[in-house]
């Protein structure tokens, strides 16, 4: 009887230390960010620095314990990073793009803080003729190229080779779907053709791997990239900084931090140094814009 009692009593902690750990990690010494594969490495490179400097959390504040500082990034997009931030999977959503109505209301009871912006660019191998021959492409261009309704090279233009475009897009849970909807398609479906990628550096990757590729990619990755990836400009406009800070260049959108509800005090503490002078170099190392 006593052996059957110290099975079931076995059982039973198995199972609370299951559900522990199917909480993720010990929320109250760890923040748990998620969401946007853009503002990962910001995100990762500034919580690397945030626990270089300060090691501990009474060393952010002497009323926090004495506890090593934890901070773990997760992507998957900027809707899964609402998502998951709604149901309290993650403390802190990151989202590159503008919210919608339905998750500004799920997000009312929280903060929602711009730290930085990006810019979509019209991005190609610096191996493709279009370099040299085609560098700046319109609107309409753009958007009958990424509808199917130029499937080769030389469609664009005939000093262009006879060979197949390869379309490169983010898959609809991407934040830069929505933008590059907005800015260029204007709900003109995108080709069946096109190939859905489930992260911005991974789309990067396409372009720089293969010379007919084309692609949105964030300006961050293309000034990471510069001798991998060329942008085109759109419309006459390059996507300079110059020219983004002076609004001439629009396919852009904004780098968020949300919260459920308002955040803890530690979490207050990270998403305060998010927006440091420190945080502001990583944003602009990594090629993005920072918030003033």
């Amino acid at each position: 009887m006593k052996k059957k009692s110290f099975v079931v009593l076995l059982i039973i902690t198995f199972l609370a230390s299951t559900l522990l750990i199917g909480c993720g990690s010990d929320r109250a010494t760890t923040i748990d960010a998620g969401g946007s594969s853009t503002l990962a490495p910001i995100v990762t490179e500034c919580a690397e620095n945030f626990k270089e400097e300060f090691v501990t959390w009474n060393n952010v504040d002497p009323s926090f314990p004495e506890e090593p500082i934890s901070v773990l990034v997760h992507t998957g997009g900027s809707g899964f990073g609402i998502s998951s931030t709604l149901d309290s999977t993650f403390d802190i959503g990151m989202v590159a793009r503008d919210l919608r109505e339905e998750e500004e209301e799920g997000l009312a009871d929280g903060n929602v803080v711009q730290i930085g912006a990006d810019v979509l660019t019209i991005a190609v191998n610096p191996n493709n003729p279009i370099v040299d021959v085609k560098p700046d492409l319109t609107k309409e261009e753009i958007r009958s190229i990424f509808a199917g309704e130029i499937k080769t090279w030389n469609e664009l233009d005939s000093n262009l080779p006879d060979t197949n475009i390869i379309l490169g897009v983010r898959d609809l849970g991407g934040g830069a779907s929505q933008i590059f909807d907005d800015a260029i398609m204007h709900g003109t479906p995108i080709s069946d053709e096109a190939l859905q990628i489930g992260s911005m550096p991974a789309l990067a990757s396409k372009v720089k791997e293969n010379e007919n590729t084309i692609a949105y990619v964030s300006s961050g990755l293309v000034n990471q990239n510069p001798d991998e990836i060329t942008a085109l400009s759109v419309d006459g406009v390059a996507p300079t900084i110059e020219n983004i800070n002076d609004g001439l260049y629009t396919i852009g959108r904004p780098l968020l931090l949300v919260t459920k509800s308002e955040p803890s005090a530690k979490q207050q503490a990270f998403i305060d140094y998010l927006q440091t002078e420190s945080a502001h170099e990583v944003i602009t190392d990594l090629g993005y814009i920072p918030s003033n």
